[in-house]
C-alpha cells in the first residue's frame, strides 16, 4: 500500500503534476489524502478526479480521503493531519507532497515528512513559468524535475 499525503492548492495542476511524476518514477499510490478547505474545493475535487485517472493509467485504483480545514491558517491542525497520517503508516510507502498550497502548509509539510518518517518527501520544479497551468504530460522532461527531499537531505 503506498500513501499519497498533500495539501490544497488554487490550481488542480499542483496537486497532480507531482503524483503523474511519481507514478511515472515508479511511485503509485493506492491511497491519496488531501488537506483541504470549501473555498477551494472545487478544485479539489477536479484533482482527485484526476489523480484517479492518472494511477488507473497504471493499472491500479485510487481511494481518494479529502480533509476540511474550517480556518485555513488553523496551523494545529494542519501539524495535526499531517502527523495523523504519517505517525501510523501503512504497510509500503508514504509520500508527502509539498509542492501544492501555500507556503506556510508547504513548510509544515515538508518538517513533518522529514520528522515523522515519510518514505519520500515530493516538490516538483518547474524551470520556467511558462509551464504554470500545464499538465505533466504536456510539459517537456528537461523543464521539469521531481525533487525527492528524502534523498538529498537522508
Amino acid at each position: 500500500m503506498h500513501r499519497w499525503v498533500t495539501c490544497e492548492s488554487t490550481t488542480f495542476e499542483s496537486m497532480v503534476n507531482p503524483l503523474a511524476g511519481a507514478c511515472s518514477e515508479g511511485f503509485v499510490p493506492d491511497e491519496y489524502i488531501i488537506l483541504s478547505n470549501e473555498a477551494i474545493r472545487d478544485n479539489v475535487e477536479r484533482a482527485t478526479a484526476l489523480a484517479e485517472r492518472i494511477v488507473a493509467e497504471y493499472d491500479e485504483s485510487l481511494e481518494t480521503t479529502v480533509e476540511s480545514l474550517d480556518d485555513e491558517r488553523d496551523l494545529e491542525a494542519i501539524v495535526s493531519f499531517f502527523k495523523d497520517n504519517l505517525d501510523a503508516p501503512p504497510s509500503g510507502e508514504t509520500a508527502v507532497d509539498v509542492t501544492p498550497g501555500r507556503k506556510f502548509m508547504s513548510a509544515i509539510a515538508f518538517q513533518a515528512g522529514m520528522q515523522y518518517g515519510a518514505d519520500h518527501v515530493y516538490y516538483l520544479f518547474l524551470d520556467s513559468a511558462d509551464y504554470y497551468g500545464h499538465i505533466y504530460d504536456d510539459i517537456p522532461d528537461p523543464a521539469v524535475d521531481l525533487i525527492d527531499f528524502t534523498a538529498v537531505m537522508p
